[in-house]
């Protein structure tokens, strides 16, 4: 369920930071974000799936502390990749 390595370089090229950046927040809560979609769409295909159900819920959970992280550093940060990423909040 992990993502390839063409899509995490396209993700990673679109919110990196500067040219060298590729583990910042914005990066790490973009990746997070589009491996949630993925296990969100094979869900609905796999009701019954509950390892994947388990690791969505570790997912967001990261996700959420990395967007608090992110909120009590740079808050303009955190609302730009908000908007970005289309997420509620």
């Amino acid at each position: 369920m992990s993502l390839d390595k063409g899509t995490k370089e396209e993700i990673t090229k679109k919110f990196q930071l500067h040219e060298k950046d590729t583990g910042s927040a914005d990066v790490q809560i973009a990746i997070l974000t589009e491996r949630i979609t993925e296990l969100t769409e094979h869900l609905q295909l796999a009701p019954k799936d509950h390892s994947s159900r388990l690791a969505l819920l570790k997912l967001v959970g990261q996700r959420r502390k990395l967007l608090d992280y992110l909120n009590s550093t740079d808050t303009k940060r955190y609302q730009t990749l908000i908007t970005r990423l289309k997420l509620r909040k």
